[in-house]
């Protein structure tokens, strides 16, 4: 059975989902770390159900704008983050959903030596050998930051540790133009970022998963169709999806 004919199978248990004739158009808000899963998600979700599928990352003001008038339909965050939304009465609360896990990686500039990270003692000593490092200031900048603190580093490696952020890209985007040596962020979002070589995920314990999950907005205007994208996005079907994309279904 090929992958369109098994997610169809699965969508069409959802009673309440729109006919292919009928299809909605949705737009999901997606943040920076979960963007490559849920693009892989939308495409499928597509294909199979002939609904429209839309992802859009959005911060500040705008986004503020688009979860109180929309138009949009669902939303991406982290936990901590999304629970805030759900507090002031954006989403749902009983659509709040963990869908995906996205692991750390390493990357250096394009041509640039790669250094062996394969295990923990590896990644220190690729750590320390660095002339300079970068990561964010979001989840994965706040676990790479808890595994130096583990691995006895702080002290050593803070002269030459920078945190980027302010929302105009991600830490390849800093690496690229050659701000730092060494760039560790979700691994998701590193494959195949330009100006860059992705070196490998970081080993063992070190590697600590940034959670990401999803809810429906209550502006959407199409929300027996948001809530089945929901349930396409926890279902067997999407793991495939997701891996494609570097992530990892959630651990439910």
């Amino acid at each position: 059975m090929n992958i369109r004919a098994r997610i169809l199978g699965v969508i069409l248990v959802f009673p309440i989902l729109s006919t292919v004739s009928n299809g909605a158009e949705l737009l999901i808000l997606s943040n920076q770390g979960a963007t490559p899963g849920v693009k892989e998600l939308a495409d499928g979700f597509s294909r199979a159900s002939g609904h429209k599928v839309s992802v859009l990352e959005e911060s500040g003001a705008a986004f503020e704008q688009r979860i109180a008038n929309g138009p949009a339909d669902l939303v991406t965050l982290g936990p901590e983050a999304m629970a805030d939304l759900a507090k002031k009465g954006r989403v749902a609360g009983d659509s709040v959903t963990p869908f995906t896990l996205a692991g750390l990686g390493v990357s250096v500039r394009a041509s640039a030596p790669k250094p062996d990270i394969s295990t923990v003692e590896a990644y220190k000593t690729a750590l320390l050998a660095a002339r300079s490092i970068g990561y964010s200031r979001g989840c994965s900048g706040q676990h790479v930051a808890e595994g130096i603190e583990e691995m006895g580093l702080t002290a050593q490696l803070k002269p030459k540790a920078q945190l980027t952020g302010g929302g105009t890209g991600p830490v390849t985007f800093y690496l690229a133009r050659g701000d730092f040596e060494l760039g560790i962020q979700q691994s998701n979002i590193m494959v195949g970022a330009p100006g860059t070589d992705y070196v490998g995920p970081v080993p063992g314990i070190m590697n600590k998963p940034c959670p990401n999950s999803v809810a429906l907005l209550k502006v959407s205007q199409q929300q027996d169709a948001a809530r089945a994208m929901i349930r396409f996005m926890v279902s067997p079907e999407a793991a495939p999806l997701l891996r494609k994309a570097h992530e990892e279904p959630a651990r439910n």
